[in-house]
């Protein structure tokens, strides 16, 4: 069984987000047990130097682009016993650090579709299965279903779309449909790639894809309601047949507290006392008081409403009147950040605000803090509240998609539970919430305990990888 993964960008390689993490280990889970998997992402200007090095170049072809035929090239890499192509273009990828977010996107990730598509007969072998991922890979089972199906070689392969959040679609005017996709308008007239009146990319793959998954099994049931859908609800509705979630993981080599280099002291379950040192190093380093026994509360998050935000800051004025202290990583809106800045000097012995993507810092809050607050409004699935897990840092959630599936409520009647959850957008019920969980932190027995069972949780891909290969298989028979 050979599958290729298709997507817009991978870690190390290139990444913008969990998307690259992703596609970064999924593929490496993968492999074996009859599974030979390949990628295919494209070659970035931010690509290291060192890596290109590396590669090897396999051809060049041209590619139909409408009327267009546009330069590709083909390099591959070997890593950790997976295939990685690259797909070449310096006129649609050497944008600096830019990824997405260019004028001609519709037209950029059309090339990437239609290329790998082209470049298929160039790999080892053809595939048995593409597995596509979010938008900008959605035109493969496009191109695939309306331009290749004549060719015996491509009729037999079978594709899988993941959509990774629904709220990024790639809509489009209608006038890319033959300039710019090479696809007749009558698609468009048919309502095949139309949707309210504009061309969508994710609805298309939606409907011709043989299968459609979303990266949490809670998730695939919200996104067929009008809550979450972005418009896509009577789309996911009518193809519910074909539509499933499998929780995405993470890498336990990659967040480990007892291999972690980023941290101030490495620690495991049977051993906490490095966990109390990172804590103390991260007060000091951010010049807040240092003390053991109040809880120290971490947030690393984008500063937008759809991650709960609004909620914290409607009710950050009572959360800091509370005997905690909390620490703020990320990047946003405007009004968020300065409204944090602000009141970072009200309260700066409790409040630590940084308006930065600063990875390593992350590393040090998620492994220092003894709580992680992410009140989504919305979560397809979700990282970050599993590796403060893996960190022994008990995530405070919204429940809902992602979170829902991976944080089980502390009950403290039976000791179960590996986290704490509130189900509505409220912020007095989000404040509620922390209350309990700071009162169980001074448990201290209880609270122990909590933090080894997070520190032993199993967020690896391996119970994800035994599902994609049975959806793999089950198509391809």
């Amino acid at each position: 069984m050979r599958v290729l993964f298709a997507a817009s960008e991978a870690a190390p390689f290139a990444k913008s987000g969990g998307l690259g993490d992703v596609i970064g280990s999924l593929p490496v889970a993968l492999k074996g047990k009859n599974c030979e998997v390949s990628c295919v992402v494209p070659l970035y200007e931010k690509v290291a130097g060192s890596v290109k090095d590396q590669m090897t170049f396999i051809a060049n072809i041209f590619v139909p682009v409408a009327w267009r035929n546009q330069y590709c090239g083909l390099f591959l890499l070997e890593q950790d016993g997976v295939k990685w192509y690259f797909i070449d273009n310096e006129y649609y990828f050497k944008r600096g650090d830019a990824m997405y977010g260019c004028y001609d996107d519709a037209e950029r990730f059309a090339f990437f579709s239609r290329a790998i598509l082209e470049v298929l007969p160039l790999m080892d072998e053809m595939p048995d299965v593409i597995h596509c991922h979010d938008w900008q890979t959605a035109l493969v089972p496009v191109y695939l279903r309306l331009l290749y199906h004549t060719k015996p070689e491509y009729d037999r392969i079978k594709t899988v779309f993941t959509i990774h959040n629904i709220e990024y679609q790639g809509k489009f005017g209608r006038d890319i449909m033959g300039n710019v996709l090479g696809i007749s308008e009558e698609e468009f007239d048919n309502g095949f790639m139309e949707h309210g009146g504009a061309v969508n990319f994710m609805k298309s793959a939606i409907v011709c894809s043989d299968w459609v998954t979303t990266v949490s099994p809670s998730y695939a049931s919200e996104i067929q309601s009008a809550e979450f859908a972005h418009g896509l609800e009577t789309v996911l509705e009518f193809h519910k047949g074909k539509v499933s979630g499998i929780l995405n993981g993470i890498s336990k080599k990659a967040f480990n507290p007892k291999t972690d280099k980023r941290l101030f002291a490495k620690y495991s379950a049977d051993d906490l006392s490095g966990k109390a040192t990172n804590k103390a190093e991260l007060q000091k380093m951010l010049n807040l008081p240092v003390n053991a026994d109040i809880p120290l509360v971490g947030m690393v998050t984008r500063l937008v409403s759809h991650k709960g935000i609004d909620m914290v800051t409607q009710v950050l004025s009572k959360i800091l009147e509370r005997d905690l202290q909390l620490i703020v990583v990320g990047t946003g809106d405007w009004q968020y950040e300065q409204f944090l800045r602000d009141l970072q000097w009200q309260y700066p012995s409790k409040l630590s605000v940084h308006i930065a993507f600063n990875t390593d810092l992350a590393q040090k809050v998620y492994a220092g803090c003894d709580m992680f607050l992410m009140p989504s409004r919305s979560e397809p699935c979700g990282l970050a509240q599993m590796i403060a897990l893996n960190y022994g840092t008990i995530p405070i959630v919204r429940a809902t998609g992602g979170l829902k599936d991976t944080v089980t409520p502390y009950n403290r009647e039976n000791k179960s539970g590996n986290g704490f959850s509130f189900e509505h957008c409220d912020a007095y019920q989000m404040l509620h919430t922390i209350d309990y969980a700071c009162e169980i932190f001074h448990e201290k027995d209880a609270w122990e305990a909590l933090v080894k069972q997070g520190i032993s949780s199993d967020f690896t891909w391996k119970n994800s990888a035994k599902q994609y290969q049975k959806l793999y298989r089950d198509l391809i028979s």
